[in-house]
């Protein structure tokens, strides 16, 4: 990929329509680098969300609602 430094970062070259790089910047209100970020937060974040959907309704849980509820008083 690109290089890696010594921060966490890495410096990376793509090939982008710029069409579309001025639209998500237009839409962001920010500038390129944040954009491209958040859009990178997006796909890692939809990812995560996807994983855990597999999850749904197979977990078994022990939370007694009533319990709950009168923790509230």
């Amino acid at each position: 990929m690109g290089m890696e430094r010594k921060d966490g970062l890495q410096k990376v070259t793509v090939m982008l329509p710029k069409d579309l790089l001025e639209q998500a910047v237009a839409a962001s209100g920010e500038g390129l680098t944040p954009t491209i970020r958040k859009g990178l937060e997006a796909m890692a974040a939809g990812a995560a969300y996807d994983k855990l959907r597999q999850y749904r309704g197979q977990y078994k849980g022990s939370i007694n609602l009533a319990e709950l509820r009168e923790d509230r008083d």
